[in-house]
């Protein structure tokens, strides 16, 4: 019998398979298709101080394997977070939930920690500084080692729980930040987020996004991400969370290989409503094939030798 479980900052794991915030919303959307409390944990709507529409439509177009987004961090703001989609994701996940974060200050992301630090189904805060969809903010921390770094202290100021660093692959040198945020405080890292795209319509001859540019995410994406998590693995002792066009359990075995405790599904779940149940199902028999007992055994392995 092989052992799919990990252990992410204290916490237990029943697999390392975890969707990806804002391609499962608060949960409870997808508990209408299956039993997600068979998911490692996920990470819900990414949430800001205040409530967002988002981005002007159109804001998804797609891409050979892969697609665009500019949603634009649309939610209902943490107040409403934390009175109605909580209690309502409650219901049906009885695991502890990681809570994704993002903001347009320093301030708007201490805010929106401490407020939601008191809830005890959140184990873990995913802090979005690279988002490539918002004008003003996210992308601007997730540039610079130093915007990270404060963002990364103030936010560990205000809460009690581990604390994981979403970082941008929009940049001359994720490591450098990963680094800065690892001397900062944090817990561990997630990566990557989107990287920068566009599409143009041949017949109105403008871009087909609203917001001109969104992110790109998808198969296409994952050489990228698997060779920025295997970088950061060698320069930070922190845990990363890796994601980046994974759709298949092979794909979570090569992302563990590079350096990954976790893994992330993220435009899959837009594809394949089953698709991180799929992948779940799968993992015994994908580690039976490669002849791979316990996946704690395989984190870093592709750094051996």
């Amino acid at each position: 019998m092989v052992n799919t479980k990990v252990n992410l900052c204290g916490i237990e794991l029943s697999n390392p398979v975890i969707p990806a915030s804002g391609t499962f919303g608060f949960g409870y959307e997808f508990a209408e298709l299956y039993d997600i409390n068979m998911l490692g944990t996920f990470s819900f709507k990414g949430t800001t101080k205040d409530a967002r529409f988002g981005n002007d439509t159109p804001r998804i177009a797609e891409t050979p394997n892969g697609m665009l987004n500019s949603v634009g961090l649309q939610n209902p703001g943490v107040d409403k977070v934390k009175s109605i989609e909580l209690p309502k994701l409650k219901k049906c996940f009885s695991k502890p939930v990681m809570a994704n974060v993002s903001g347009f200050s320093v301030e708007d992301y201490a805010y929106t920690c401490e407020k939601l630090d008191d809830e005890e189904q959140i184990g873990w805060f995913e802090v979005n500084i690279s988002c490539p969809n918002v004008h003003g903010g996210g992308l601007a921390f997730g540039t610079s080692a130093k915007n990270a770094e404060l963002v990364t202290k103030a936010v560990k100021k205000v809460t009690t729980k581990p604390v994981f660093i979403k970082l941008s692959p929009n940049v001359t040198d994720i490591v450098e930040i990963a680094k800065a945020c690892e001397a900062a405080g944090a817990d561990g890292v997630s990566l990557i987020n989107t990287l920068l795209g566009m599409r143009i319509d041949l017949k109105t001859k403008k871009p087909i996004l609203a917001n001109k540019m969104g992110g790109f995410s998808g198969p296409a994406i994952k050489p990228v991400a698997l060779r920025q998590v295997y970088q950061v693995y060698d320069a930070v002792k922190i845990p990363i969370i890796g994601m980046g066009g994974v759709s298949t359990a092979e794909d979570v075995i090569e992302f563990m290989l590079a350096g990954a405790t976790a893994v992330q599904v993220g435009a899959a779940n837009l594809v394949e409503p089953y698709a991180c149940k799929n992948i779940i199902e799968d993992l015994p028999r994908v580690m039976e094939k490669y002849k791979i007992n316990s996946l704690t055994e395989i984190i870093g392995g592709a750094h051996n030798g």
